[in-house]
């Protein structure tokens, strides 16, 4: 209920801030289980996205986003998001099962598969957890690509401003293979990057963001 009140209010403050331009929306089912693999630019995607779509989606974020800037904390609360302590692999796996109790309610689920915001712009690999619940629970994967958000909420801004935003989302992909097998979760995330820079048509980097962020000093 909490949530319905959220979006009912959250939803036309996302549009008169961000002039959204979402394709694909008919991709999203209207019941049933399905996890939205988003490409990530900004603390706030996983706000927006929500507010933007017509059925419940509960994405995970890092704890960081929900106690390290009260802004991001304050929307990240309010859209119900599940946050996620990205240093304790124990966190990380109790993250994942609950996402896919969530899944094998009916209800939708968003993740970014990057792990981190993208600290230049470009896509960067995609961690395994996706294609754990992907293998795990048989959920179809819908390949999502968002656009200009990143200027909603730059890099060390205390508030957010106005900036248009696109959404894409592509069709759903179902895979086969065992979720407990590295070998079929790299393979299934791989996958499921690939379509969303199909999406997105940022460029690809085959090392994890946060790597990148540690070799290079940022946060």
């Amino acid at each position: 209920m909490l949530y319905q009140v959220v979006k009912f209010a959250a939803a036309p403050l996302a549009h008169a801030m961000c002039r959204p331009s979402i394709s694909g929306a008919a991709n999203v089912p209207r019941s049933g289980p399905a996890i939205l693999a988003a490409n990530h630019l900004s603390v706030l995607d996983s706000f927006l996205l929500p507010a933007l779509l017509p059925r419940h989606v509960t994405f995970t974020a890092k704890d960081e986003y929900f106690n390290g800037n009260p802004v991001s904390g304050f929307f990240m609360r309010l859209g119900g998001s599940l946050p996620i302590d990205r240093e304790s692999a124990h966190a990380a796996q109790a993250m994942l099962d609950a996402a896919a109790d969530l899944l094998e309610r009916g209800e939708l689920f968003g993740i970014h598969p990057e792990g981190t915001r993208s600290p230049d712009g470009r896509l960067y690999r995609g961690k395994i957890g996706v294609a754990w619940l992907a293998l795990k629970t048989g959920a179809p994967v819908l390949p999502v690509a968002l656009s200009g958000t990143e200027r909603v909420l730059p890099v060390g801004a205390k508030m957010p401003r106005p900036a248009k935003i696109g959404i894409s989302i592509g069709e759903p992909l179902r895979f086969e293979g065992d979720h407990t097998k590295a070998r079929d979760r790299r393979r299934v995330t791989d996958e499921i990057m690939a379509a969303i820079q199909g999406l997105s048509g940022q460029e690809y980097v085959p090392t994890y963001a946060a790597s990148f962020k540690a070799a290079h000093g940022m946060s």
